[in-house]
């Protein structure tokens, strides 16, 4: 992909880092880590306003001390400040690819967890302010382009609801005659508030939930042929192979096959291999 970088202060480099500069069309700061530099490549970016730095600096400075997501928040941070944004790029048939969509799904996700209450309730019992500040906090972070809003809470809403199941299903039923295993929130979600982790354990010990979990339990065992795909998803994989294998149709059984092998080519499943050769 090309990279076109766009910031309100231009800094000099020298050497090598200086042409790669230029052969990029990008202006990188000094301190621009090797790693950082490489990340950095696989996007395109636009300058961020100034009137949404107030906001913004709040918001994404309170989440980059949160457990998860530390991989990605240092580098939505720095670029925060650095006045950049990355440009999330679609595919023909709409779907998000590349590194600023992997890195924006993780900030979703972040904020998911961390701004929205960890209550027993449904998405749309959640009020609209806290909605509304997730998708200013991504708004300021990535262009995100098409989609926008609805596209931003919708998978909000699905992170959200992943990590409560994450939560229900290895640090709560395990340790349902473990009271003490129970009276705090994990390690990796310290910002979980004690009386929410409370509550939230007492719902999910309750008979109306073990009713409700035992028929979820029986709809994923019919899900005989998952996938092994990331977060990339389909949408990522089909961008993959059209760049691997320019001129070739990619149809729905080689995505199917693919999005089922290993990096070595294999179907380690003998149920999912055994499926893949009647496609």
């Amino acid at each position: 992909l090309s990279v076109k970088m766009v910031s309100q202060h231009q800094s000099k480099d020298s050497g090598s880092k200086k042409n790669e500069g230029k052969e990029l069309g990008m202006v990188a700061p000094q301190d621009k880590s090797s790693k950082e530099m490489k990340s950095s490549k696989k996007m395109k970016f636009a300058s961020s306003s100034a009137e949404t730095e107030p906001t913004s600096q709040k918001t994404i400075s309170d989440d980059s001390k949160t457990g998860r997501g530390m991989s990605t928040m240092p580098r939505v941070v720095k670029r925060k400040l650095q006045k950049l944004r990355p440009i999330v790029e679609y595919n023909k048939k709409g779907k998000g690819i590349g590194q600023a969509h992997s890195e924006m799904q993780s900030y979703i996700g972040v904020l998911a967890r961390s701004r929205v209450p960890l209550v027993d309730k449904k998405w749309s019992q959640i009020p609209k302010d806290i909605k509304e500040q997730i998708w200013e906090a991504v708004d300021m972070a990535f262009v995100v382009g098409q989609g926008g809003k609805n596209s931003v809470l919708s998978s909000a809403a699905k992170k959200w609801k992943d990590f409560k199941s994450t939560l229900t299903r290895h640090y709560i039923l395990p340790y349902t005659n473990d009271k003490e295993k129970l009276s705090q929130p994990p390690e990796t979600d310290k910002f979980i508030e004690k009386a929410q982790w409370d509550a939230f354990v007492a719902s999910r010990l309750s008979k109306d939930f073990e009713s409700v979990d035992s028929q979820h339990a029986q709809i994923r065992e019919k899900l005989e042929y998952n996938h092994r795909l990331s977060r990339k998803g389909y949408a990522g994989l089909e961008d993959e192979l059209e760049e691997t294998m320019p001129g070739v149709e990619i149809d729905r059984s080689t995505l199917w096959k693919r999005a089922r092998q290993d990096k070595h080519g294999n179907i380690p499943d003998p149920k999912v291999a055994e499926k893949a050769k009647l496609i």
